[in-house]
């Protein structure tokens, strides 16, 4: 993949030339090194405590991509770029955060204030979509110029990818599948619409589902209901089943809209493994009339997925310089 910025007399990348790139999360931020190549450098991880306000977790990004930027020069790297990925509705072409409830952005500029900062080339994307865009060109979906890459952890959101390019939409709010309506008149989501695909098949979803049929306190974890559910307790299997269906119904919704060859599924439920694909594909594939069956495939990249894009977006925004 070229950036446009010099290679080795052999032409190829040269390998001292490094992104900063940095995955934003409501209570930590994975952070990386990356050669252009998507080589791996350097791994480290930052809380992000959001609780002490967007300002403060600003400074927080800032600082600690400064501090990388300055450890891969130590180590006799140039930095090139940052990419940063967080959550919530993100404009890409202009580089604003509009808007995190996870972190409490309200137009936050964070693409000039870490190119000021950092003065080097930023660019600015939503988590979930350089998640996908990572598994569309170096992950699960490598192979395939149509990804649908499905996000399923306490929320659900997805990123279409084709030809290697994440689709934003027209207010960069692309994506949210996890709040098609699959259940009308269901539970209540956070969005304030009830029956949401999120608000049944999440993996918070799931845990407060079952807590409240079983009329248990603490909430049990999505992964101890698979595990119950695995193990035969039946109220857990009707609320697997229950988020099985509604996956497969909110699948069958994405592959009518967007015709991809491979739908990549990430996040916390998807570590349930055969127990939730397996019932999953054969759910999906009941659903399929006239549409292309797609190949429904675990993600590959895990934790580094939001790194890995991150830095293929701010090395896309190099290219385009």
């Amino acid at each position: 993949m070229s950036s446009g910025a010099p290679s080795s007399p052999d032409g190829a990348p040269d390998r001292r030339q490094v992104v900063v790139a940095i995955d934003v999360g409501g209570s930590g931020m994975k952070c990386a090194l990356v050669h252009r190549d998507g080589t791996v450098v350097r791994t480290e991880h930052h809380p992000t405590q959001a609780a002490r306000g967007p300002a403060a977790v600003v400074d927080t990004i800032l600082n600690v991509a400064d501090g990388l930027a300055d450890t891969a020069r130590d180590e006799g790297l140039t930095p090139v770029a940052l990419g940063l990925a967080v959550p919530g509705v993100i404009d890409e072409a202009a580089g604003v955060a509009i808007w995190s409830a996870n972190i409490g952005f309200r137009d936050v500029p964070l693409r000039a204030l870490a190119t000021a900062r950092l003065g080097m080339p930023a660019a600015l994307g939503h988590d979930v979509r350089v998640g996908g865009l990572a598994e569309a060109r170096l992950g699960a979906g490598r192979t395939d110029r149509h990804v649908l890459f499905v996000a399923i952890g306490t929320g659900i959101a997805a990123a279409h990818v084709i030809d290697g390019t994440a689709a934003t939409g027209a207010h960069g709010a692309a994506g949210e599948l996890g709040h098609v309506l699959v259940r009308p008149g269901g539970p209540r989501c956070g969005c304030g619409q009830a029956g949401c695909l999120e608000a049944v098949a999440s993996a918070s979803a799931v845990a407060r589902r079952y807590t409240e049929l079983a009329d248990s306190t603490p909430e049990t974890s999505a992964a101890e209901v698979a595990a119950r559910a695995l193990a035969g307790d039946q109220l857990a299997q009707r609320v697997w089943t229950e988020a099985v269906e509604a996956l497969a119904d909110g699948l069958a919704t994405g592959q009518a809209l967007f015709d991809v060859e491979t739908i990549v599924l990430g996040g916390g439920l998807t570590r349930a493994g055969a127990q939730l694909l397996d019932p999953l594909r054969a759910a999906l594939h009941d659903r399929m009339t006239f549409h292309r069956e797609p190949r429904l495939v675990p993600a590959a990249l895990g934790a580094e997925a939001g790194c890995l894009g991150a830095a293929l977006l701010a090395l896309d925004s190099l290219e385009q310089r």
